[in-house]
């Protein structure tokens, strides 16, 4: 076992309280995470009632159960999903619930599971969360997203280690490295990332380029940008104005494109772990902001059903810079795992975008959102595009252009 391990643990989930949806006095707090991950949960709920939580709702998964029941329930069962899940969803946005995620599944959980009956059911449950996505897209509430070493993940990311026990162990001591736990003060050490990242978020706000043009090898892009967009980095502030971490760790910046201004070519540079499984080397063609050629080397099924979910599947929602000196990239590990690897590498994500990421935009109808060109669908999935190679342009209004990145780093 790790040195200290308990301790860093319950460090670990003392950050994720305070400062990932930063408990307060009367909060409910909506727990999703593995079975495999019960002592953290357990420190969690501890913390959550020690920060004053009112109430910790824990919501349990299992991949195997989870795998059993993709293969072994009919489709018209598995996508019936029963109003009581959706008045469940319903009463935590009323309560104004934080949300933690607790991630560690094994990327290729469902593989060679029916795709389609897979796609269905995601299709069905994204319909049914809509209530959820939309309350944090607009962060009507607090949220964040964290990871804890599963088994089966560590075992996919090092897999050139003897045992299982060296495998969990060296990803929690990455987890623990990306996730500053073992800073003399973590929460500390992550307020200080948090000015670094909005002050290059204040940076780019105050330039409101028109557009980004990407170049590097398999890549010319370029993508439009609304008016008004905003930059965030790492903390946002929900409703009550309360702020939290949505991603922790994160080394990104990041604002909504305009859904229809995408025009070029892209390939993706990191595996993307989806629908429990890995899709590799994908390249996508845009045109007028749509995607109109898309194939992967592998797991092309699950990629084509992914951008047939629906028509915003095929348009652009977020775009993100990380640079690629960043402490996840220079790991030199590939975590197959979108949190990680997404701060590892500039990513785009198919998909609904933020409303948070327009001014105003948190107030506005979901047809004024469309209006001023942000994407909205079901989905919302990050896929990784950058490198040591890639350089980005800034255009103004004008046409001017402006270094923005250079050989994956900021210019």
């Amino acid at each position: 076992m790790l040195e200290n391990f308990d301790e860093n643990l319950a460090k670990y989930a003392a950050l994720i309280a305070k400062v990932g949806v930063n408990v307060s006095n009367g909060h409910t707090v909506v727990l999703n995470i593995e079975v495999e991950q019960a002592p953290l949960a357990r420190l969690i709920t501890k913390e959550a009632y020690k920060l004053g939580a009112t109430e910790v709702i824990v919501k349990w998964s299992d991949d195997e159960i989870t795998r059993e029941a993709m293969i072994g329930t009919p489709e018209e069962r598995l996508t019936d999903i029963p109003a009581y899940r959706i008045a469940e969803m319903e009463d935590w946005i009323a309560k104004g619930a934080s949300r933690i995620s607790v991630v560690s599944k094994d990327p290729d959980a469902l593989a060679g599971v029916d795709s389609d009956k897979v796609a269905a059911f995601q299709s069905a449950m994204g319909k049914a969360s809509m209530v959820v996505r939309t309350a944090t897209q607009a962060n009507k509430v607090s949220w964040t997203v964290v990871g804890a070493a599963g088994a089966a993940w560590a075992a996919k990311v090092f897999p050139d280690l003897k045992t299982s026990e060296e495998q969990v162990d060296a990803l929690w001591d990455a987890i623990f490295k990306t996730t500053r736990i073992y800073t003399p003060d973590p929460i500390a050490a992550w307020h200080e990332h948090d000015v670094t990242l909005r002050n290059k978020a204040e940076e780019l706000n105050k330039e409101q380029f028109d557009a980004l043009h990407y170049t590097a090898p398999g890549t010319d892009l370029v993508i439009g940008l609304p008016k008004n967009h905003l930059w965030e980095g790492a903390g946002s502030f929900n409703v009550r104005g309360e702020e939290f971490m949505a991603n922790m760790p994160t080394e990104e910046v990041f604002t909504a494109p305009d859904a229809n201004r995408v025009d070029g070519y892209i390939s993706s540079t990191k595996p993307l772990s989806y629908a429990g499984t890995t899709i590799l080397d994908m390249k996508f063609s845009f045109k007028d902001g749509r995607v109109v050629e898309a194939s992967a080397q592998q797991g092309d099924d699950v990629l084509q059903k992914l951008l047939a979910i629906d028509e915003g599947a095929r348009h652009l929602g977020e775009v993100a810079l990380v640079p690629d000196p960043s402490p996840i990239s220079q790991s030199g590990i590939v975590f197959y795992n979108t949190l990680f690897d997404e701060n590892a590498s500039n990513h785009l994500a198919l998909g609904s975008a933020y409303a948070f990421s327009l001014q105003g935009g948190t107030e506005m109808s979901e047809e004024e959102l469309i209006a001023a060109g942000l994407n909205r669908s079901q989905t919302h999935v990050d896929f990784m595009v950058g490198s040591a190679e890639m350089n980005i342009d800034g255009i103004k209004a004008d046409g001017t252009r402006v270094p923005v990145f250079r050989n994956g780093d900021w210019a």
